[in-house]
């Protein structure tokens, strides 16, 4: 921010005669029977008096020490000075002409940086910036035009320079004025409302859902994120359930029958032939191998003999009522 600095400590003065100083000295004259008095408004100190005797006291410079009388001063710190040491002690230096700012001039300030008021003008096209608005870049001090000409984002939209000090909208490394950064179907703002990204345009959530989202078939609603398919069928995550116990199937194993998705365990325990060793569901699913004789099924596992519990697969074997058993212990049947 620039300031216009008039330095709280300091008021400009001159002793004797009343001075039209810019910074305002509020010296008064008082017209007494014997001789002129000086009164300052707001007095530093008791170095004055508002009788009608004449002053008696010595008035220097605080760094110099030469008399002040009939001459212009500045207080610093309660401390007066002359004009001369005022400024070589304490003027700012300006920025742009290296010359020290004195106290008949207005001292323009910016982060620690002083100009004078005729020296503070944009560093690209010479224009006063003086009750204008600036930006600062690499030690230049630049008006709104030049700095948006070189440093500003161009809106993606209108491909105009997005000026200092607004809005803009940001995604993906392109820039947009908040009013250019619309929806490409109802052409309204987007502002900082949920969007989706479609073929280098952007949606609101409500367009895009009518215009390109998938339906889900089961709830019959838009699909906006997310989502599976079956048998080219697209569903919500949470709209793809077994048909029998209603466990999402998103991630899981799963099997169909009539069309119909079940987990593996409702369709074992319904649909699946029992083991006729352990009873058990075999599922036949990830390449199961399983035994079927005369309408019993074993796993493979589970196809031992009877007796010796050795496996009868793919060896022969005869058969005891519902038991099976390896040709050596079929020999006593």
């Amino acid at each position: 921010m620039l300031s216009e600095l008039t330095s709280p400590y300091t008021k400009v003065v001159y002793l004797g005669v009343a001075c039209p100083d810019p910074f305002s000295s509020h010296l008064q004259a008082v017209e007494t029977n014997s001789a002129d008095t000086l009164i300052l408004d707001s007095q530093p100190s008791e170095m004055w008096q508002k009788s009608s005797t004449k002053m008696t006291e010595r008035f220097d410079c605080h760094h110099c020490e030469n008399s002040l009388f009939g001459r212009k001063y500045v207080l610093r710190e309660e401390q007066p000075y002359c004009v001369g040491c005022f400024e070589a002690l304490f003027a700012s230096t300006c920025e742009e002409c290296g010359k020290l700012i004195g106290c008949d001039c207005k001292d323009l300030s910016y982060k620690d940086r002083h100009w004078h008021e005729a020296c503070f003008h944009c560093s690209r096209c010479r224009s006063s910036l003086v009750d204008k608005p600036f930006a600062a870049k690499e030690d230049q001090v630049l008006c709104t035009d030049c700095y948006s000409q070189e440093y500003s984002s161009r809106c993606q939209e209108c491909r105009k320079a997005i000026m200092p000090g607004t809005r803009k909208m940001e995604y993906k490394g392109s820039s947009w004025h908040e009013t250019c950064f619309t929806c490409h179907r109802c052409q309204q703002p987007i502002g900082t409302k949920s969007f989706i990204p479609k073929d280098g345009q952007n949606f609101c959530v409500p367009c895009y859902e009518k215009q390109h989202a998938l339906q889900c078939i089961q709830c019959k609603k838009p699909i906006t994120s997310g989502g599976v398919t079956y048998r080219e069928q697209p569903w919500h995550r949470e709209c793809f359930v077994c048909t029998a116990c209603k466990k999402p199937l998103s991630g899981q194993r799963f099997t169909s029958r009539d069309e119909f998705a079940y987990c593996l365990g409702c369709f074992c325990d319904l649909y699946a032939k029992k083991c006729t060793g352990c009873a058990n569901p075999i599922s036949g699913l990830g390449g199961t191998k399983y035994i079927s004789f005369e309408e019993r099924q074993w796993h493979n596992d589970c196809f031992n003999c009877k007796k010796c519990s050795l496996s009868l697969v793919g060896r022969g074997f005869v058969t005891e009522r519902d038991d099976i058993l390896c040709p050596d212990c079929g020999k006593d049947i």
